[in-house]
């Protein structure tokens, strides 16, 4: 039967390179867009209220599109406004 020794540095080392495993694995996470995105994600991501956001939506400022009692907006549709908005700011 042989017999290993692990050392400190080698417990250390291993935290680290795990680390470094799961730090990758989240960053390719990120990257990974949803097209299509519910009003709390959009609210959370404008840091609106929901009254703001509806009267985005009833105002035709920002397009949706509603299954069942929920709200889906296009991320696509989301950057164009926050463009249009820059540019009305100039």
């Amino acid at each position: 039967m042989n017999v290993e020794i692990i050392t400190k540095e080698d417990l250390q080392a291993f935290r680290l390179q795990l680390l470094h495993d799961i730090n990758a694995l989240l960053n390719t996470k990120k990257d990974i867009q949803k097209e299509w995105l519910k009003g709390a994600e959009v609210r959370q991501l404008l840091k609106v209220s929901p009254g703001t956001l509806q009267n985005l939506r009833t105002g035709g400022r920002l397009s949706y599109s509603k299954v069942g009692g929920t709200y889906y907006y296009r991320h696509q549709d989301i950057i164009k406004l926050l463009e249009n908005s820059r540019e009305a700011f100039r």
